[in-house]
């Protein structure tokens, strides 16, 4: 039984905690108190803690044999950072903009594994083309993908189970893909169309920056991913994002300084929070096409889940988090046990590590299929 800390409280860290506590001693920090009071229902030690101090975050992570970072985007890239420079092994699931491969050396020098980005995208996306890449001469690399509620509240249409910010991130980053082996960067955002899905018919796709570590790590003509949402809801994002409400730039009113970003973020926070009567789903569809054996081929996985009825964890925290669990099973348990940083994709190219990631989400309910033409 591992001693397993993990960092961060919210929707995806409850539902993993609550996934390894019944194998492992698990505790769970976060600065929110309320986040920690929704965990004792489970087998689960809870403590308070500023997660963004790092002195504090040292000495919190000191007795413990796992890390699992759940923390919001902006303090991944530290997190994990200090988790390494303190002999930490670590699985995060944090979105951060960092490129996390700069720390490769840091964590080869402290004996160190650190697997990051091991969410369902970046994650599963990534294992799955890391996989085929090993097998064939990936041609073209598609992955859309997005977490929404059934009940179409307008005008979003959109709740998110975690920080508002991190969304109002992916809205506002430079969107990279690579065409013909070049690298191209436009506005998230753009480049719209329309995907149509039998489960909930269509939805609009726009131009994300979820390729991450797979730019450099995988060498295809071309590979693009987008974020999926109902129609419509972009276009009152470009409405907000036009008229300066996603500016970083510091702001005075009234007497006291902000952005305008923090202060779309704290009003979204309410109309955009999931509640745990609500019914959302996750949709992914990831096409991997190339040349195998000879031959052209085309991998299509398609991934459909909903909440949990039962439990009542809500789709992405299941499709996150046990994306994350089952790689923590995988350290844990020796099938992987080489040192450094390791996004997904450099983990899929086992074939016993990336058939691991997807038994164990299988035995949990949440299915990739798979057709080859």
């Amino acid at each position: 039984m591992a001693k397993i800390l993990i960092l961060g409280a919210g929707m995806v860290g409850r539902a993993m905690a609550a996934d390894l506590c019944g194998n492992h001693s698990v505790t769970s920090a976060d600065v929110n108190p309320d986040n920690l009071k929704l965990l004792a229902k489970y087998n689960v030690s809870t403590t308070e803690a500023n997660l963004g101090d790092k002195t504090k975050l040292k000495a919190l992570i000191s007795d413990y044999d796992l890390i699992v970072g759940a923390v919001p985007g902006f303090m991944g890239y530290e997190t994990v950072k200090t988790c390494i420079k303190s002999g930490k092994n670590i699985v995060d699931i944090s979105f951060f903009p960092e490129d996390s491969l700069t720390l490769d050396a840091l964590a080869k020098e402290h004996n160190v594994t650190a697997i990051v980005d091991c969410g369902v995208a970046p994650g599963m996306s990534n294992l799955i083309i890391g996989y085929h890449n090993k097998r064939m001469i990936v041609e073209d690399f598609r992955c859309y993908v997005g977490g929404l509620p059934f009940k179409r509240d307008f005008p979003f249409q959109y709740k998110a189970p975690f920080s508002p910010i991190d969304v109002l991130e992916e809205y506002t980053r430079p969107a990279r893909y690579v065409e013909n082996f070049n690298l191209i960067t436009k506005p998230a955002l753009s480049d719209t169309e329309y995907i149509s899905f039998d489960e909930v018919g269509t939805l609009e796709a726009f131009n994300s920056d979820g390729l991450r570590t797979i730019i450099d790590t995988v060498k295809a003509r071309n590979m693009i991913e987008k974020t999926l949402r109902y129609p419509n809801h972009i276009e009152y994002i470009q409405v907000l994002k036009g008229a300066g409400f996603f500016s970083t730039d510091e702001i005075e009113i009234n007497g006291i300084k902000t952005t305008p970003m923090a202060f779309t973020s704290k009003i979204l926070f309410d109309k955009w929070k999931l509640r745990d009567e609500d019914d959302e789903f996750t949709i992914m569809r990831i096409i991997v096409a190339g040349n195998e054996d000879g031959k052209h081929v085309q991998y299509t996985y398609d991934l459909f889940d909903r909440r949990d009825k039962v439990t009542g964890i809500s789709s992405m925290s299941r499709t996150t988090g046990y994306a994350c669990t089952a790689a923590v099973e995988m350290f844990l348990s020796g099938l992987f046990t080489k040192k450094g940083v390791f996004p997904p994709e450099l983990i899929g190219d086992e074939e016993k590590c990336f058939n691991h990631m997807i038994d164990y989400q299988k035995q949990r309910g949440i299915n990739y299929r798979v057709t080859k033409v």
